[in-house]
């Protein structure tokens, strides 16, 4: 029970990112930038819990700030129609540098944040808001004619522009879903899985909710499950630490560590041929 416990506390984060990550790519837009908008988000959702003593405005605050950096990353991909990868490269790049910026201009320090006390974080607010978001999630996809516009925009945009529906406006509102979910995530790995902000400290997850995606083709519960897969391997990193599998000497902590990106690896591997993505993406929209 612990280990599921466990799985699920740390699949949290990744079932935000994800979200917001497939929300961005069934509208046609690679989001590569998923990484550093939930850095930005664990950045900012710290910083404010520490100021105001309370986690909820801290999420709050990790929403806008992944907005912004959306936002930002709305205009270089969709407006102005940049290189997808590209621009979602170089907004992972602004925000492993800005956050070390940011936090030695409000706390004079580039590494951690000053620590929350218990208070000041979530128990288990966010892991419960994670599933409850799957599920609206697929029943918003599926039944509803602003799911049907998302999923139109990501597999044929002309037929959506010629029934009125504007594919960019579509898009930009997407995007900023996803900076939003992907801040979320950001705070929950800052405020609920730990106790401050350290540097760099998604380590990579943004790029597991992107294969957690692949793995589940851009639907909603396929997509939780393989954050769930990612999750039990990342708790099984944190238990196995210091086993003992031969002789008298522990397993080098280094080999334990990798198992969370050795099962991404395994995924990608094994789903990215057999995955179809949505037609359209990663193609700019231009109306004709």
């Amino acid at each position: 029970m612990e280990v599921i416990a466990s799985m699920l506390r740390v699949a949290t984060p990744l079932l935000f990112a994800a979200l917001g990550g497939m929300v961005s790519e069934r509208a046609g837009v690679v989001n590569i930038a998923l990484e550093g908008m939930m850095l930005i988000g664990a950045f900012a959702g710290a910083a404010v819990a520490y100021t105001t003593q309370s986690p909820w405005l801290g999420a709050g605050a990790a929403m806008l700030a992944g907005v912004f950096i959306a936002a930002f990353y709305g205009l270089i991909v969709i407006q102005l129609r940049a290189n997808q990868i590209i621009g979602g490269t170089a907004i992972n790049m602004l925000a492993a540098g800005l956050t070390p910026f940011l936090s030695k201009i409000f706390f004079d320090v580039t590494g951690n944040t000053p620590s929350l006390p218990m208070e000041a974080r979530f128990q288990y607010a966010p892991m419960i808001a994670a599933w409850v978001l799957v599920i609206g999630a697929w029943f918003w996809l599926k039944y509803t004619p602003s799911g049907t516009w998302v999923r139109f925009a990501g597999e044929k945009p002309e037929a959506l522009e010629s029934a009125g529906v504007r594919v960019n406006r579509v898009r930009w509102i997407s995007v900023l879903i996803s900076g939003c979910l992907a801040g979320l995530g950001g705070a929950s790995l800052s405020i609920f899985l730990a106790s401050s902000f350290s540097r760099n400290m998604t380590a990579g997850r943004g790029f597991m909710a992107l294969a957690a995606l692949i793995f589940g083709r851009w639907m909603p519960i396929p997509t939780a499950i393989a954050c769930l897969l990612f999750g039990f391997a990342d708790a099984a990193q944190i238990r196995l630490q210091g086993v003992v599998l031969w002789g008298a000497e522990p397993v080098p902590v280094q080999f334990i560590q990798i198992l969370p990106y050795l099962a991404t690896i395994l995924v990608l591997a094994g789903f990215v041929g057999q995955s179809r993505a949505p037609k359209s993406l990663g193609l700019p929209f231009k109306k004709g």
